[in-house]
């Protein structure tokens, strides 16, 4: 079933001085239970496709639609809260904040009963295979590796089924990689998200589901 589908999607930056038109006429239908990995070289237009996807922005021209509803036609805001998680290269996990309580802010922010969320955190840090030593641990105290579980465990605890990541195992070695990999592909095929990543490796490009390639703002399959 498709739940984000891009049709003849377009981008332009425009600015005093010059206009880039970064996409050019994108279609493209992204299904449940399945990963997709963006690949292709910088400036190709990978960063404002996701964004465009996440309702961070809406597209010059053409229409992105989540479940038959075009973005340009919702509250993105509410949007972003509901519909979509973003998995970003950096983390972005509040430093001052456990990683229990990371896990448990956007379940929160929804008005879930602390209490609630904190047993719905545990659950959360222990699909993506950390222990429970991690939970009262502060994102300095853990790995790269550690981190980036936790951002999913995070984005998970939205309870959305479309996953966009951004660059994920761009600050984690192979080992990490492989392993955060096979949690994106896990959440694939056995709970039914449907996992769109942007990545500049070849290798783990490939052992996704399906490959789509951007070269100067347009898509080759």
């Amino acid at each position: 079933m498709s739940v984000i589908e891009l049709r003849d999607v377009k981008y332009v930056y425009q600015s005093q001085y010059q206009r880039l038109e970064a996409l050019h006429g994108i279609t493209y239908s992204f299904e449940e239970g399945c990963v997709y990995a963006i690949l292709g070289s910088s400036g190709s237009g990978k960063t404002t496709l996701l964004s465009l996807m996440a309702g961070l922005d809406l597209p010059t021209e053409g229409t992105v639609l989540c479940e038959g509803v075009s973005t340009a036609d919702i509250d993105l805001e509410k949007y972003r809260r509901e519909s979509v998680s973003v998995i970003y290269q950096d983390f972005r996990l509040f430093p001052m904040l456990t990683a229990a309580e990371n896990v448990m802010y956007p379940m929160e922010l929804k008005g879930m009963k602390p209490a609630l969320a904190k047993k719905r955190a545990a659950e959360l840090i222990k699909k993506v295979g950390l222990p429970d030593s991690v939970l009262n641990r502060f994102p300095a105290m853990l790995s790269g590796g550690e981190q980036q579980r936790v951002a999913i465990a995070r984005a998970l605890g939205m309870k959305t089924r479309i996953l966009l990541a951004d660059e994920p195992t761009g600050n984690l070695d192979s080992k990490n990689s492989e392993m955060l990999f096979g949690i994106l592909k896990d959440l694939a095929h056995k709970d039914g998200y449907c996992v769109v990543m942007i990545t500049h490796d070849e290798e783990l490009g490939k052992s996704a589901d399906k490959i789509l390639r951007l070269h100067d703002g347009e898509l080759i399959l």
